[in-house]
């Protein structure tokens, strides 16, 4: 494992109650594996034990974020901060519930006028939980 925790804390700008990453399992050229273990504290839970759809765009977003973190502190580059700035294709299969264990992969693709492309595919053991396009818009 690459990060977990408060080690996160130097690779994206997103702080608690919002924090959707928990760990960074591996990350190598365009494509990165994040970990989230949901919690009972997870700003985006909902009254019935599940996560609200939006904290899954969320969490794979801040994937992203710490991958692109990750690859800053390794060029010796500032900490880059980015924003939403278009969810395509979005699917929600499954809502996450409070103990589950999610994985997301994140592939960044082409990066055009500090717009990157990129996907992001989460799971929760086998079971295909979400997946989604976003572009990105960096700066940093």
């Amino acid at each position: 494992m690459l990060y977990q925790n408060e080690e996160l804390f130097k690779l994206m700008p997103q702080r608690d109650p919002i924090v959707m990453v928990d760990k960074i399992f591996d990350a190598e050229g365009d494509v990165a594996h994040t970990g989230l273990t949901v919690s009972p504290k997870n700003y985006f839970i909902e009254e019935d034990g599940q996560m609200a759809e939006p904290g899954l765009i969320e969490h794979i977003a801040q994937s992203a974020s710490a991958f692109m973190g990750h690859k800053a502190l390794l060029a010796g580059e500032p900490l880059p901060i980015g924003y939403i700035g278009e969810v395509k294709k979005f699917h929600c299969y499954v809502r996450p519930a409070v103990g589950d264990e999610l994985t997301t992969t994140v592939t960044l693709g082409a990066e055009v006028n500090g717009v990157t492309l990129m996907t992001g595919e989460t799971r929760c053991g086998e079971t295909l939980v979400a997946d989604t396009q976003m572009k990105l818009f960096v700066e940093g």
